[in-house]
């Protein structure tokens, strides 16, 4: 549909013809990133509005509708915060990404002149009860920004503990519901951490190597090259993987068809023939680093990254090809990082990775997470997850994810808490005849999930209700059934007795 007599320049939107998941032709509108001109054509890389960047391509003139062409609009030339230059002269994207931000800054500043008044209650809790309702089907979702300060809708319940008591049971609408009062929970300090990075400052020279760091991407540097894909292809042992995002690997590596990439050192060659040549030289056959957990063939390695300062850089260039979110971070001092790795005759094959601070002021447990594209969708996520809190749980810690995580880390974590806290509520025992109890609390000192994590999954799944000046939770039967299933699929799980791991206290090894 592409007219030869039409100039297409950078900035433009039209729609373009691609294939849906039905594998149907739909006609989503796109930006124009960049043009390529090849011998008797052109080529366009195209960003689909309100898709994820890794459906990003280059496509052919005949997949353009010329007709809904929109030029970009001009701009002022004013300078730019900080001499710095926006992604696309005249991007709509821009604006409303600008628009977001303020929307986001205007709702999140505290009001001036009134204060409104928190209700009363003599009991500021949450109380477990089996309802037998419509159905409520959990599963996985993107955490929004407006579920994840849900919490601060409801003051009950970031100060106060939660349990479970029994009572006589209610009729309503024909419905059966065992409603639980609690004692009133005491009172407790609540830390008001936020979701956005702190790194330390590069004043002077440090005395000491770092123990904190952020690899939370800062994206008003994004500019036309960071937005575009720049391998096409990494061979990665027996895969070959197509990357999602832009990579800082170097410049003369970007224009082959192939990446080379060494699964044991994870160095980088331009050929297969170096590779091979390189294969004869390095003696690795599994990450550096110590082996802390085997179970099977599964297999997890602790890295320092001063110690292993080369792996680390190299795994964190890996590691951008498919996450957005997280920056590349050739300061990798402050970061350990664990490998998970499947054996088999030939060695220790990397599946995927978390890092994490050595020392995180915000309670993260994990940094980075990611599994492997060729190992997604088999549980392996999880399993990386699970590991993050069993290492949380011997340090004696509760953790988080430092955000923001990519949207398949949201529904990889979503899905993990829900599971995780419904098997503690499921699994209770009465106590003397009675209805069991727990509290908030006591799930976070189980699981080693953070409070507000906890309570945010509950309210994700509609489990939280206000009844008669109290709190209670309920469980439907779909939940429990759900539950059930998706516990069936779940097959690989941490096994405590094979970690041996004996956390550090990394404010004594400053000058390490």
């Amino acid at each position: 549909m592409a007219d030869s007599s039409v100039e297409i320049i950078e900035g433009c939107r039209l729609p373009v013809l691609r294939k849906n998941q039905e594998n149907e032709d739909e006609w989503p509108l796109a930006e124009i990133l960049s043009v390529k001109d090849l011998p008797g054509r052109k080529l366009y890389y195209v960003h689909y509005i309100d898709f994820n960047k890794r459906l990003d391509e280059w496509v052919t003139p005949d997949r353009l509708d010329l007709k809904k062409l929109q030029f970009p609009k001009k701009e002022a030339k004013t300078p730019t915060k900080n001499g710095l230059p926006g992604s696309v002269p005249g991007s709509p994207e821009r604006d409303v990404r600008k628009s977001l931000e303020l929307g986001v800054q205007a709702a999140s500043a505290p009001s001036r002149g009134k204060t409104l008044p928190t209700p009363k209650r003599k009991a500021e809790s949450v109380c477990l009860a089996t309802q037998v309702s419509a159905a409520v089907t959990p599963g996985p979702s993107l955490l929004s920004s407006a579920e994840e300060s849900q919490a601060s809708v409801y003051p009950a319940l970031r100060d106060s503990s939660f349990s479970i008591q029994p009572l006589a049971a209610l009729s309503t609408n024909g419905t059966t519901r065992r409603l639980i009062p609690p004692p009133p929970g005491r009172k407790r300090k609540t830390c008001g951490g936020t979701d956005e990075d702190s790194q330390d400052s590069s004043d002077g020279i440090p005395s000491a190597p770092r123990m904190t760091g952020s690899l939370v991407s800062d994206r008003s540097h994004d500019d036309i090259v960071t937005r575009m894909k720049n391998i096409e292809c990494i061979e990665l042992g027996r895969h070959r993987l197509k990357p999602w995002y832009f990579s800082p690997y170097p410049q003369e590596l970007t224009g082959l068809p192939i990446l080379y990439l060494c699964e044991y050192c994870l160095k980088y060659l331009k050929s297969l023939k170096c590779l091979q040549r390189h294969l004869t030289k390095c003696n690795l056959r599994h990450p550096p680093g110590n082996e802390i957990y085997r179970k099977g063939t599964i297999s997890f390695f602790e890295i320092d990254g001063r110690k292993n300062k080369s792996y680390s850089q190299n795994l964190c260039l890996l590691a951008k090809c498919f996450l957005d979110h997280k920056t590349l971070y050739y300061d990798t001092d402050p970061f350990l990082f664990y490998v998970m790795t499947e054996y088999d005759s030939k060695g220790f094959h990397i599946v995927g990775y978390f890092s994490k601070e050595k020392e995180s002021t915000e309670d993260y447990n994990v940094a980075c997470i990611l599994t492997l594209p060729p190992y997604q969708r088999r549980g392996y996520g999880k399993l990386l997850i699970e590991f993050s809190y069993e290492l949380s749980k011997v340090e004696g810690k509760t953790g988080t994810p430092e955000k923001p995580l990519s949207d398949l880390g949201l529904l990889s974590y979503r899905s993990y808490w829900t599971q995780t806290i419904l098997e503690i509520l499921m699994n209770l025992e009465p106590e003397d005849g009675e209805r069991p109890q727990i509290t908030i609390n006591e799930i976070s000192e189980i699981t080693s999930v953070k409070k507000e994590d906890v309570i945010s999954t509950l309210q994700y799944l509609n489990l939280i209700n206000y009844y008669k000046g109290q709190y209670i939770l309920t469980l439907s039967e779909d939940i429990v059934e759900g539950h059930e299933r998706a516990m069936q699929k779940r097959h690989l799980r941490i096994d405590s007795k094979c970690l041996h791991f004996t956390p550090k206290d990394w404010s004594k090894r400053g000058k390490w």
